[in-house]
């Protein structure tokens, strides 16, 4: 691996601005009486969430950079460190991003992971910071390893999804309602990913970009914001904890409990570990398509309308 091609840390560079406008926002709802709320065991949870992310990452580090390392080997060009080069990569890794967090939802065993992040029933700028524990058993970064093996250095790769996770952490507000419309087309907004955080089954598995919306439009994962009918956060069934480590693992061990339960097949084993959240065995639990199609069932005159279009693969 080139050994004088490095970047700096931006997320950890970016630690600083962050607690500064979650004291912004603070003291705007504060003032404005809306804008979002505020709970401070909710907030101290996911401050807690996102510094054990911080040491997981630093932990397991070599991970991650052992792995790309080794693709690297492989490579069928090298790029090079050329500022359209870290544009393109910036842009193709915001693509591996929206691929991964669709995954997150459609797949229980990145779920699992991901789930952390939509169990605050606020929305405001700590929520952004409420990250998994667990990431790397997902496996999710051999989606990386298209990019690396074409040619895009492994430190641009983790430079460049650093620069992403900081766009995403000023769209976890309701202070702001919409961006101008030409930027609401293209980007990725707290509009568009309020609508992520909703478990309102029309908002459910909805808008999976970290920057550019233009993918969930592209691939028709898209829902806009209604104003007729206010986002509800949270999870489906939520949890009603503010334990961190219960927040953390609570679904690996649903996970573990369901695919070790005695009685059933191979294959609903295998199921209950990759089939999407809300899959059982008995059909005792609700997939997203069926959530909608109950909704729908309780509210025919909704039917056709954006995000209740029952049958798609969308999971819970």
């Amino acid at each position: 691996m080139t050994a004088n091609l490095s970047y700096p840390d931006v997320v950890a560079l970016s630690v600083p601005m962050f607690v500064a406008a979650i004291v912004v926002e603070l003291v705007f709802i504060k003032l404005k009486g809306h804008g979002g709320r505020y709970e401070v065991r909710d907030a101290l949870t996911s401050l807690l969430l996102g510094a054990g992310n911080v040491a997981v990452g630093i932990a397991l580090a070599f991970v991650v950079w052992g792995f790309f390392g080794w693709l690297w080997q492989y490579r069928l060009l090298d790029l090079g460190p050329g500022i359209w080069v870290v544009v393109l990569a910036f842009v193709l890794d915001d693509l591996r991003y929206y691929w991964v967090h669709r995954f997150g939802h459609r797949v229980r065993w990145v779920w699992a992971s991901h789930v952390n992040h939509h169990s605050s029933q606020h929305y405001n700028l700590t929520t952004a910071l409420r990250q998994t524990w667990t990431g790397h058993l997902t496996m999710m970064m051999v989606l990386s390893a298209p990019m690396i093996l074409l040619g895009f250095h492994p430190a641009m790769i983790i430079f460049v999804g650093g620069v992403n996770l900081i766009y995403q952490f000023w769209i976890h507000t309701e202070a702001i309602v919409k961006m101008p419309a030409w930027f609401e087309a293209v980007m990725n907004t707290p509009s568009h990913h309020r609508v992520h955080h909703g478990r309102n089954a029309r908002y459910l598995d909805a808008n999976y970009a970290g920057v550019f919306i233009v993918w969930d439009k592209m691939f028709r994962t898209f829902v806009a914001e209604d104003d007729a009918e206010k986002v509800e956060y949270g999870l489906v069934d939520n949890l009603g904890t503010f334990n961190p480590l219960r927040v953390a693992f609570h679904e690996w061990w649903g996970l573990l409990r369901d695919v070790f339960q005695p009685g059933i097949s191979l294959r609903a084993r295998l199921m209950y570990a990759f089939a999407p959240p809300g899959w059982s065995h008995d059909g005792s639990r609700d997939t997203t398509a069926a959530i909608k199609a109950k909704h729908l069932a309780r509210h025919p005159e909704q039917a056709g309308q954006p995000g209740l279009q029952v049958g798609s693969d969308r999971s819970r």
